[in-house]
């Protein structure tokens, strides 16, 4: 593959987003067409039909090789390696930094109705049959209103929007016959390469896309568009059944299957003679930066599943050439414009552009502001209940800590008189101001999830532990394949230490209880978890009883934050705070 210089500045043109003489000035998003076909990227939304704020991370933390490296740049470093003026818009999309003073300023991004009109211009800019639109997964959960629909509210919004092809991960956890429901009601096409039957559903004649081969669902599609042929091959989240419960998908095996896809790669270039290969992967940024060393004739990753918002494609080189690797971000705020120059089988030149979409700037579209208030109808007088008066800044993104989660373990520690209390590392999850009503439906923006029961359980000190550094490995692991996504648990009631350069098993230690007593390996004590991924006990859902230790506060007060000690990370660019 042969890539321009002109490319690579078109590429870093595009980060600093905000103005931009390269934009119209009636209409930032109608971009000039700078190729032959045009594709259209979003991932990660996590069901934000409406317009929302999303504080990015001051803990982004890579090491080794990927320190200082994207996607692990925050604040200041990620600003000076992307050539970004603080206090702009862009600065805003892209970092945490003075987030409630430019969210004040700038107002809320995303949202189904703005990008359906963002989309549509740019399809506009493209031309009659030039572009597709690409979705990375994540679609369907993350509010309400998309667990109760069990998905398929999101999937009538994502035919609004035009959505030619998707993947998924969190799809997966509505169940074999709820992703079934999904796939029949999206009018796209769903693809995956690295989902299986089961050698035991395979002799059972379970339904596959491929009863011969058990692939489950279509591996990859080929479209004709702007007179080229375009190879897209779908990669689902590799670790489902081990990131949540395996009830959930019984009968499906995942995994990365490089074997498999650079088998898929080579039938498309050589069998197929497609000019493009491109990757629509919920691998996560790490997975597809190895993934793309491994696999030879992928010519572009669209990335997803860790959030990460990279401003511009990250060039890995491989024995078939170079791959480009891209990650669009998440919540609704992004779309992502991949304009391609080709040749008779080849990349020839990209242009590559990270949109935030600022609601303040597009004019919502109608039909879908309309669907979007059709689904949300049943669940509007529960889910508007003001729940509290928010303090203190609200947010959830980040390696080791996210306010929110302090607030959810704060009221399970209180509720059900737990000496400590975990919360998952999500990555989704939104933002809310100082000064603003907390209701219902922004509870379940953190919470909605299809095992969502918060339990107690004794465990040792040794056990806390224990757990602690699998899930530290998870994150830190030095080989991308290991890390399976989200943050580090988070954790309330006890402080400790960590190392995050050091090998499992020896990055947590100094374990104290909030008082300042040591936690003792041999030791029990009552905790409170949630999202378990075992079978659920017989308690409450973790929105229930958050709510209501908040309507009996009413005011969200964070008296006695947990403290995570950093050990080694002094100066990496992927920490701020």
């Amino acid at each position: 593959m042969t890539l321009t210089r002109r490319a690579l500045t078109i590429a870093a043109g595009g980060a600093a987003l905000l103005p931009r003489a390269s934009f119209s000035a009636a209409d930032p998003y109608d971009l000039p067409m700078q190729g032959d076909v045009r594709i259209i990227h979003q991932t990660d939304t996590h069901a934000n039909a409406r317009p929302v704020q999303f504080r990015e991370p001051s803990q982004n933390i890579g090491l080794g090789a990927a320190a200082g490296q994207p996607p692990h740049l925050v604040g200041t470093h990620f600003l000076d390696y992307y050539q970004m003026a603080p206090g702009t818009r862009a600065a805003h999309a892209f970092t945490f930094l003075e987030f409630e003073k430019l969210a004040q300023r700038f107002g809320p991004l995303g949202g189904f109705a703005h990008l359906k009109t963002v989309i549509e211009t740019l399809r506009a800019g493209a031309g009659p049959g030039r572009s597709l639109v690409l979705d990375g997964g994540d679609l369907c959960q993350g509010t309400g209103t998309a667990n109760r629909t069990r998905g398929l509210a999101m999937i009538a919004l994502g035919n609004m929007l035009g959505i030619d092809a998707m993947t998924g991960h969190w799809e997966f956890t509505y169940g074999e016959d709820g992703i079934a429901a999904i796939v029949k009601a999206f009018k796209g096409r769903f693809i995956a390469q690295n989902v299986f039957l089961s050698e035991e559903a395979g002799m059972l004649g379970k339904p596959a896309f491929d009863p011969k081969t058990g692939s489950v669902f279509e591996p990859y599609i080929i479209r004709a568009v702007g007179g080229y042929r375009l190879g897209i091959i779908g990669q689902a989240f590799p670790y489902v059944p081990i990131a949540h419960p395996r009830r959930f998908v019984p009968d499906w095996r995942f995994g990365i299957r490089v074997g498999n896809m650079q088998k898929i790669v080579d039938q498309l270039r050589e069998t197929q003679k497609v000019d493009v290969v491109l990757l629509l992967s919920h691998n996560g940024m790490a997975v597809d930066l190895k993934l793309a060393t491994e696999v030879r004739g992928i010519d572009i990753i669209l990335g997803g599943h860790t959030h990460d918002a990279v401003p511009q494609p990250v060039i890995v080189k491989n024995a078939g050439g170079r791959t480009l690797v891209t990650n669009a971000g998440s919540a609704g705020k992004f779309v992502a414009v991949l304009d391609l120059r080709l040749g008779k089988r080849r990349l020839r030149d990209f242009s590559y552009r990270l949109l935030a979409v600022y609601s303040d700037l597009v004019r919502p579209d109608a039909a879908v502001e309309a669907e979007i208030a059709k689904w949300e109808a049943p669940d509007r007088e529960a889910e508007g209940e003001k729940l509290a008066e928010v303090e203190t800044l609200l947010y959830r993104r980040n390696n080791f800590y996210g306010s929110v989660d302090q607030v959810i373990m704060d009221a399970l520690r209180e509720e059900m008189d737990a000496e400590i209390a975990f919360s998952p590392g999500f990555r989704w999850g939104n933002s809310f101001l100082t000064g603003s009503a907390f209701t219902m439906r922004d509870l379940l923006t953190e919470t909605a999830i299809t095992y969502p029961v918060a339990f107690v359980q004794t465990m040792t000190g040794a056990a806390i532990k224990a757990m602690m550094e699998d899930v530290c490995d998870n994150l830190f692991n030095p080989n991308p394949y290991y890390q399976q996504g989200g943050d580090m648990v988070r954790v309330g009631g006890m402080n400790y230490a960590c190392a995050p350069a050091r090998p499992m098993g020896q990055r947590i230690s100094d374990m104290v209880l909030e008082d300042g007593r040591p936690v003792e390996a041999a030791r029990n004590y009552k905790t409170i978890s949630w999202a378990s991924v075992d079978p659920p006990q017989d308690e409450r859902p973790v929105a229930a009883v958050v709510a209501a230790n908040l309507r009996r506060r009413k005011t969200i007060r964070i008296v006695r934050p947990s403290q995570v000690r950093l050990i080694g990370v002094d100066g990496n660019p992927g920490w701020a705070a």
